[in-house]
């Protein structure tokens, strides 16, 4: 398969610069005739001789919720340390977990100058495990620092089966697939039951889709709702995955960027919207978009894959805070208020990946955790039982949708149902390894068009100064006529 090379790993790094500095999400497929000989190979653990396990385990990640899925159901785990630095497996085997927040590239940052060090590093400093995400999956996946999970780590096509397909095409370059999840991640559109009562008169899903199944009459809604006094999104970005999901092309061919027409369809109905008075002009992780979710909230509706649900919008829904004693349960805020329907198109957003690192001298333990957290049917469903995470595999999955499985954060619909449906309809084939910068200086270019700030030519002009600084490789920028 084609590698990224050493060097042009630096230059997605951000590590060395021509010209300018490079930001962390770069990368490419390009190839090399070989891989510098700094480089761990991963053909090499394939051919080595088995060696003994190592005894510590370290795990690279940007926040907790793989350690969580870990420590809550790897089979394996024997005991966690208090301050859930360290987690002692059964056989001995000390996991150290480094977490380093996504914060300004800084997971991706630190994350790259270990690998590119990973070959002289002592064994127990060595990574053997690190979690990506989908908008930069391929920087990773198509480099020589990450495993074969079938040929090097030893899953089989068997094992790999039941999951989704698409969380196998996103880590997979030249047939070779080079990292594996417990998740997948479709997206819904959640919706105050309250006020699709008010506004359309109804507040079952079914009903509510037949108003909000396509643009046009998503943007008719938005309309009554603002008769009514509410938005119908928080901010600019609520709707950008919807639109950038399903785009003609990927963002980027040889060294050409090319704005999709989907993309400037956001911008038409995200500057509408905020001229209007649709939306309350927040961005994504703000206050204001968490308090919109909230009790005093007047928002209708909110786009969100599979995590979202139970990691953010339930705990935004809630008066009191589980942390301040208060329970997820009806009467704690607007829990219960929530529902879910398909929305105007199909989409996904986010995900978590596992990848092996080259030159771990735990492959194992690696195979062992893969196969467990991410291949067996009776945890996956485990966990969606417990967490409501929608997870990867597939048989499980449309188990529960036909359950009379209830969550009462959702006034007792089966959103799994919903899901399952919309998982099946994920394309991932317009990926690229550019996708998280250039999606991000997209949407910071067109906010300060959205607030009157500056013309629609001078967001545009601002795009592309903003990526000719990140990717100074990429030389044209092509607009829609």
């Amino acid at each position: 398969m084609k590698k990224i090379s050493r060097r042009n790993f630096l230059l997605a790094s951000g590590v060395v610069t021509v010209g300018a500095a490079l930001a962390a999400c770069g990368g490419g497929s390009s190839s090399s005739t070989a891989a510098s000989s700094a480089a761990p190979a991963s053909s090499a653990a394939a051919s080595a001789p088995a060696a003994a396990e190592g005894k510590v385990l370290n795990i690279w990640c940007w926040n907790d919720e793989f350690q969580s899925r870990f420590n809550d159901y790897y089979p394996e785990v024997k005991e966690i340390a208090a301050d859930k630095s360290t987690t002692t497996l059964k056989d001995g085997t000390t996991v150290k977990w480094t977490i380093n927040a996504n914060e300004n590239n800084n997971y991706q940052n630190k994350l790259d100058e270990a690998l590119l060090n990973q070959d002289s590093a002592a064994d127990d400093d060595k990574i053997d495990i690190f979690l990506i995400e989908a908008d930069y999956a391929l920087k990773y996946v198509d480099s020589d620092y990450v495993l074969d999970v079938k040929k090097d780590i030893g899953l089989t096509d068997s094992d790999l089966a039941g999951q989704y397909q698409y969380t196998k095409d996103i880590v997979s370059v030249d047939g070779s697939q080079r990292g594996t999840t417990w998740q997948a991640t479709p997206g819904l559109f959640a919706y105050r039951r309250s006020i699709a009562k008010d506004v359309l008169g109804t507040d079952d899903p079914a009903e509510v889709q037949t108003y909000l199944s396509d643009w046009d009459k998503f943007n008719d809604v938005a309309a009554k709702a603002a008769a009514k006094g509410y938005k119908m999104l928080s901010g600019f970005d609520d709707a950008y995955r919807t639109f950038s999901n399903n785009v003609s092309a990927p963002w980027v061919t040889g060294t050409t960027v090319t704005v999709d027409e989907n993309l400037m369809k956001w911008v038409d109905q995200t500057k509408e919207y905020t001229d209007k008075g649709y939306n309350n002009k927040s961005s994504l992780w703000d206050s204001q978009w968490a308090s919109d979710q909230g009790p005093t909230g007047k928002v209708f509706g909110f786009f969100y894959s599979t995590w979202g649900i139970n990691f953010t919008l339930l705990g935004n829904s809630l008066a009191t805070p589980t942390a301040e004693g208060g329970k997820e349960e009806v009467g704690n805020g607007i829990y219960g208020d929530y529902a879910v329907c398909e929305g105007p198109q199909p989409y996904y957003w986010g995900g978590t990946w596992i990848c092996g690192a080259a030159g771990s001298d735990n492959l194992e333990t690696i195979k062992d955790v893969m196969l467990k957290l991410t291949c067996d049917e009776a945890i996956m469903k485990q966990i969606t039982m417990d967490t409501q995470d929608y997870t990867n595999n597939e048989k499980a999955m449309n188990e529960i949708a036909s359950s009379d499985y209830k969550s009462d954060f959702l006034g007792g619909q089966n959103h799994i149902a919903l899901f399952a449906e919309a998982a099946t309809k994920i394309d991932m084939s317009n990926a690229g390894p550019y996708d998280q910068g250039l999606n991000e200086s997209f949407q910071n270019a067109f906010k300060d068009y959205f607030t009157g700030n500056v013309e629609e030519d001078a967001a545009k002009a601002n795009f592309e100064t903003a990526i000719k600084e990140k990717y100074p490789e990429l030389t044209d920028v092509v607009w829609p006529a």
